[in-house]
């Protein structure tokens, strides 16, 4: 009896061990657009952390952050070409890649992070990533970006009216240009390491985002006026590289999935948890901060409208009607 349970034992520890055995020596480059305060920062120093520990040291990640590696877009190209190994973006964003991925631009698709959780960690989200695979890109998981609100340096916004005229650097899709000219706003399609410099020098007059990534990058220092609009919420989706997911063993791929979707629980929580503090930090440091009243927000959700539907057909009837069915599953 005790020499079984000794082999149980030892059979145990081989399993453990396996994927330590499994796991070659290497680096993961690993990307973002943003700088140290940004809220996908915590979620990759977790996931570097996990993907040490689970490898026995043997995988490292190191963090590229500010754009070192390249625009969104350049990074994407490195990654399908094996010379970048991941990165973290807007899922948005990769509507580049796969069009039905425009949908998570759509404005107030979410109400709350209850929904876009159920959203993206259910079937909809993985059948996102999956559109991915013929890109060249492995979806791992989503984090968060978070709610995007408006800034600019003219004006407080206290009625949807204020936003006409306003010249706002957008994120560069189609959808993010139609819903700012819906508004009566001049569109400013630019990556986001541009953004500092353009508001800096006057050449955009503002910009929207959520309120951690406006206060990482001390957005106050150029912007004067924030409207509370939650007019869009960002999922960020964990990419990696086929082309190098392909050579990696079985038990290694397990490992950085296994990473990424611990990370992203962590990530998200600590996005929700910054939100408070960072409003108070930019208030502090100068900035005014306006909400909508309720007949305000009716008024912008109802001009958002035609741009739905106008990209309802971009994105494809079929994706967007098991969204909204997923969603009023939720709601009931």
């Amino acid at each position: 009896m005790k020499r079984l349970f000794v082999k149980s034992l030892l059979a145990v520890a081989a399993l453990a061990t396996v994927g330590l055995v499994s796991a070659q020596e290497r680096t993961l480059k690993f990307g973002l657009s943003g700088p140290e305060g940004h809220p996908a920062v915590a979620g990759m120093k977790a996931f570097a952390a996990a993907v040490e520990a689970k490898s026995g040291g043997k995988i490292k990640v190191q963090l590229f952050l500010n754009s070192t590696l390249g625009t969104d877009q350049a990074v994407i190209s490195s990654i399908k070409g094996g010379t970048v190994d991941m990165a973290v973006l807007n899922s948005g964003i990769l509507a580049s890649e796969a069009k039905e991925l425009a949908i998570f631009d759509f404005p107030f698709l979410f109400a709350n992070e209850k929904e876009s959780d159920a959203i993206v960690d259910g079937p909809v989200g993985k059948k996102m990533h999956a559109l991915l695979e013929a890109k060249g890109l492995i979806g791992l998981s989503y984090w968060e970006l978070g709610y995007r609100h408006i800034t600019n340096s003219k004006r407080a916004l206290n009625k949807v009216e204020d936003i006409e005229g306003l010249k706002l650097r957008v994120i560069p899709n189609p959808i993010n240009v139609a819903w700012v000219k819906a508004l009566g706003a001049n569109p400013t399609p630019m990556p986001f390491a541009e953004v500092y410099a353009g508001l800096e020098q006057k050449a955009i007059d503002g910009q929207e985002n959520p309120v951690s990534v406006i206060a990482s990058n001390k957005f106050w220092e150029v912007q004067k006026f924030m409207a509370l609009t939650n007019h869009q919420y960002n999922p960020q989706s964990v990419i990696f590289s086929k082309k190098i997911w392909d050579t990696l063993t079985p038990a290694e791929r397990k490992i950085i999935d296994d990473s990424s979707d611990e990370a992203a629980k962590g990530q998200r929580a600590a996005s929700r948890a910054g939100v408070a503090a960072n409003l108070e930090l930019l208030k502090k440091n100068g900035m005014t901060v306006t909400q909508f009243a309720p007949a305000e927000v009716a008024k912008l959700r109802e001009k958002m409208k035609p741009v739905i539907a106008q990209f309802s057909a971009n994105v494809g009837e079929a994706t967007v009607n098991e969204m909204m069915a997923e969603l009023a599953k939720l709601r009931k």
